[in-house]
């Protein structure tokens, strides 16, 4: 009998090694789900930590709000560019708000002049003669958001030129004055919708007071005049020797502005 129960035990010696060793795990898992070592709680402390942390290192070194004035040049593409004569400088005015070292939220205006000269009738003067010059004001409301990049592990120069991209929701206004043709057509009046990228550098003048900025931006405007037919060449004139089939055409602006930061 006593190899029967020696043979026993020599089979269920792995059963009880393995449920003591069960009992182990279940107890360092039991240890590890305790509330002094939560793994998610530590998690959200640090991260809470490390918030406060950049809260309280953007309110002493960041800035808050800035004004910048400035001008530039604004040009056109396509049968745009080619009717218009840029009469330049362009004009800016805009508030910015950082909201954090990284981001900011920008209001503006800008405002240029350009001409356009058709020195033959065209479609629109079909029946008075030449065209002359037209003076084309263009105003733009913008709405604008700024990222700038991290440079904490770049060169100093790069660091103190504070590159960032910008994106921009516009409102363009454009008022055509026919000056040469002003007792018989009336001035023309619309409005589009346009958006904006580029990109942009701010160099500082005075950290945290006064800064030079220089954006560069690409527009798509969706202008009223866009499809006109009005400047078109008049087949039925022999006067007509040249006009424009439309006036299609994006947007380019190179603005450099002083920025008064507080």
């Amino acid at each position: 009998m006593t190899k029967p129960l020696l043979l026993l035990f020599l089979l269920f010696l792995p059963v009880i090694a393995g449920a003591q060793s069960t009992d182990q795990v279940l107890q360092e898992v039991e240890d590890d789900m305790t509330v002094g070592s939560d793994i998610f709680s530590d998690f959200n402390e640090d991260l809470e930590s490390a918030q406060v942390l950049e809260d309280e290192r953007f309110y002493r070194y960041g800035r808050f709000f800035s004004v910048n004035l400035g001008g530039g040049f604004t040009t056109f593409t396509g049968n745009r560019g080619k009717a218009y004569e840029d009469n330049n400088p362009t004009f800016h005015l805009s508030v910015n708000y950082f909201l954090d070292f990284q981001k900011a939220i920008s209001l503006g205006v800008e405002y240029s002049k350009h001409t356009m000269v058709i020195d033959n009738p065209v479609i629109l003067t079909r029946d008075i003669g030449n065209l002359g010059a037209v003076n084309i004001d263009m105003t733009r409301v913008f709405v604008g958001y700024k990222y700038y990049i991290d440079t904490t592990d770049l060169g100093t120069a790069i660091t103190y030129s504070n590159p960032h991209f910008i994106g921009r929701l516009e409102y363009w206004y454009q008022r055509s004055k026919f000056i040469d043709r002003a007792d018989v057509i009336d001035d023309q009046r619309g409005g589009g919708l346009g958006s904006g990228i580029g990109v942009g550098l701010e160099f500082p003048i005075e950290l945290k007071a006064a800064y030079v900025s220089v954006e560069g931006l690409y527009h798509v405007v969706n202008f009223k005049d866009k499809y006109t037919q009005d400047f078109r060449q008049d087949p039925t004139n022999p006067a007509s020797t040249f006009g424009y089939e439309d006036l299609t055409g994006n947007v380019i602006t190179l603005i450099v502005t002083y920025n008064f930061t507080w």
